[in-house]
């Protein structure tokens, strides 16, 4: 029998502090800038079991809602009383999805009985490896991406591990602040405890019990009463990473979105082999991992905030993740970046979503924008500084209900900015412009949210900037019902000088005194016809600087002169344009942008399913290799080659490696 409703009710209130407390104590304890400021971090609540059923809504990321700690905790032979395990090894457990990130956990006890465990992770700045901040694209392999913990007690029985505390600081760049961060989540991890022991004191353990398991019930049963609101069908979406590597080809991800009734699959089918860089995602196979639902969540508490978050939503899904794809590789494939590939599934996700609610869901989020790290020496004090300055997000995308929100929002709402002094201070550069991007947002009769931009100076040799998660400086945001894809970003050091040179996609660069790096997000998509927006709301974006006259008169035909609106010539020039078949009246209900639609007059659907086919049928080693070499293949045809894009040309690409590597054709038969 379930508990009664009222007593549910106060439990879920309690549960809910009790996350909210421990995300506060690891706040206010925090050493890292990346985490005192960002908020790069999560706290929550676990079942004997590992299923989340309280995690904070008001402090930390909520990338993780539902992240399931049950393999990493099974990992461990017993527990006592006063233990707390740690990991950051992304293939054991499959709960750490990058190095990085370090997950703890401590069972809490009553009795000899363990009734839940209390949670968390921290994003430390530093955890060694090949390059400072430990992530780039340009690694292959995740034994480059720094020192990597299996699951292991930090604390046994309240004693320090202090060999393997030793163990860790060496390996790490910034030693004081990876310990401070530590012990600020062994402290969250304590008040957790504190909490559930509480709860249990003022509702008792059997009622505790029960109300665990109905509270995960009852998000199952919100979760699915949403997706029964949405019409049964098959709704496909595809997006693209600029690139699967260092200078390498576009990386797909591919959607299918089954509907049907009150359940969700998510078929992965069709999306790109694991990659020959660190964009890959560790999943383990889980079809329910947290990694390939956080998009969803974010759907469904958009169309009902009521939904409680944890672990029992996941219970409505079920996810299609291929092995030895970019969403499920195999080790050893580097993953350090995957919040670069995971910011494009979340739009993937919302996209596959938006044809099945148009009306109650919005454009591409704002993406591309990087995550910056700066490793550089204090000029004053010869101190070496490794820091995080910020995160380069931006707005969601416009939807029936209005523009999108600017500078921040959608799936990265929760990414704190840091202050521009705290920058200046604790990262050794001088900022000259923090703001946001005019002309970004993707134009609608509801614009997207703007980007933002950071322009800053290096003020010592050899300042090593990383800037993970650069992307969008070719595929941009997507547009629906009519609204048009947001603008693109980018990464320039010394604009304006006559050594400026265009970065695009790098994520490290080597500065000098005196040398100026200005980067900018893309911005989100609109919804609506552009020519349909209010001419007023035009003109109070160019007043505030955010939209320039010539963008005003080009993508919405407004007509703006000395800073006044020109109603006169405005409903001229959109009678002529809408006379012309003009903005708003493409046939496709997504607008993806000039180089997405060039790109896939050649790669059609016909030509990925074609190489799907094929490299499903390789060894997981080949398959990035064997992709490249397709794709090199297809883009020396001439253009009007007819076997180009209907799959003709791919098939007869996979049949000349197998003729040039006859072993190959032994391997993919055996594999």
């Amino acid at each position: 029998m379930p508990i009664d409703k009222v007593t549910l009710e106060i439990l879920k209130n309690h549960t809910r502090a009790a996350a909210e407390s421990m995300a506060f104590t690891l706040y206010r304890t925090a050493h890292s800038t990346f985490v005192k400021e960002t908020e790069d971090f999560t706290t929550g609540l676990t079942t004997p079991e590992g299923e989340t059923f309280a995690t904070p809504t008001e402090l930390g990321a909520t990338w993780f809602v539902g992240l399931n700690y049950g393999r990493a905790i099974r990992m461990i032979d017993d527990y006592k009383p006063g233990d707390i395990c740690m990991t950051n090894d992304p293939y054991s457990g499959f709960v750490c999805t990058h190095p990085p990130d370090m997950h703890i956990w401590k069972p809490i006890f009553y009795g000899d009985e363990i009734v839940a465990f209390s949670v968390g992770h921290i994003h430390n700045t530093d955890v060694g490896g090949a390059v400072p901040a430990s992530l780039s694209r340009s690694l292959s392999e995740v034994h480059q991406e720094g020192i990597r913990i299996p699951p292991t007690k930090i604390l046994r029985e309240g004693e320090l591990n202090q060999k393997m505390l030793d163990v860790f600081l060496a390996n790490v760049r910034a030693p004081e602040q990876n310990w401070g961060d530590l012990k600020a989540q062994i402290a969250a991890c304590n008040t957790g405890e504190r909490k559930v022991a509480e709860m249990i004191e003022r509702f008792g353990i059997d009622t505790f019990r029960k109300g665990v398991g109905d509270l995960l019930d009852y998000a199952e049963k919100q979760a699915r009463a949403i997706i029964r609101e949405l019409p049964n069908g098959r709704y496909n979406f595809r997006d693209y990473i600029d690139e699967d590597a260092v200078n390498g080809w576009p990386c797909r991800l591919k959607l299918s979105l089954i509907i049907h009734d009150d359940e969700l699959v998510l078929d992965f089918t069709g999306s790109d082999p694991q990659l020959e860089s660190s964009m890959n995602m560790p999943t383990g196979g889980d079809p329910r991992h947290v990694l390939m639902l956080v998009g969803v969540v974010y759907v469904l508490y958009s169309l009902d905030p009521r939904l409680y978050l944890n672990s029992g939503i996941a219970r409505a899904c079920r996810c299609i993740l291929p092995s030895g794809t970019i969403v499920n590789p195999v080790f050893p494939a580097a993953v350090g970046m995957r919040t670069l590939s995971c910011n494009r599934l979340h739009g993937l996700t919302f996209g596959a979503f938006a044809k099945a609610a148009p009306e109650r869901l919005m454009g591409a989020p704002a993406s591309g924008g990087p995550i910056m790290n700066v490793n550089t020496t204090d000029t004053r004090s010869g101190r070496r500084i490794m820091a995080a300055i910020d995160p380069m997000t931006g707005g969601s995308g416009g939807s029936a209900e209005g523009d999108g929100h600017d500078g921040s929002g959608a799936n990265q709402g929760f990414l704190k900015n840091t202050p521009v002094e705290v920058n200046e201070v604790e990262a050794g550069i001088r900022v000259h412009r923090y703001g946001l991007m005019t002309n970004s947002a993707g134009p609608g009769k509801h614009r997207g949210g703007l980007g933002t931009e950071l322009v800053f100076e290096a003020l010592a040799p050899n300042t090593r900037v990383t800037a993970r998660n650069r992307d969008r400086t070719v595929f941009s945001g997507w547009g629906i019902a009519g609204g048009k894809a947001g603008g693109l970003s980018r990464f320039i050091r010394n604009p304006g000088r006559d050594n400026a040179f265009d970065l695009r996609n790098t994520d490290i660069v080597t500065i000098d005194p005196g040398d100026i790096i200005h980067v900018t997000c893309g911005g989100a998509g609109g919804w609506g016809d552009p020519l349909q927006r209010d001419p007023e709301a035009v003109l109070r974006d160019v007043l505030r600087g955010w939209v320039s006259c010539d963008h005003a008169q080009q993508e919405y035909g407004v007509i703006i002169s000395d800073r006044k609106l020109d109603e006169e010539a405005t409903e001229a020039c959109r009678k002529a344009r809408s006379n012309d078949g003009g903005a708003g009246k493409e046939a496709s209900f997504y607008h993806v942008g000039k180089a997405q639609q060039a790109f896939e007059t050649v790669w059609t659907e016909a030509n990925y399913d074609a190489l799907t086919e094929g490299l499903m049928k390789l060894p997981v080693t080949w398959r990035f290799y064997a992709k490249h070499r397709v794709f090199s293949m297809i883009d020396k045809l001439p253009s009007d080659d007819p076997g180009r894009s209907d799959g003709t040309a791919v098939r007869h690409g996979f049949t000349r490696l197998s003729d040039e590597f006859p072993d190959l054709a032994e391997a993919s038969a055996n594999s």
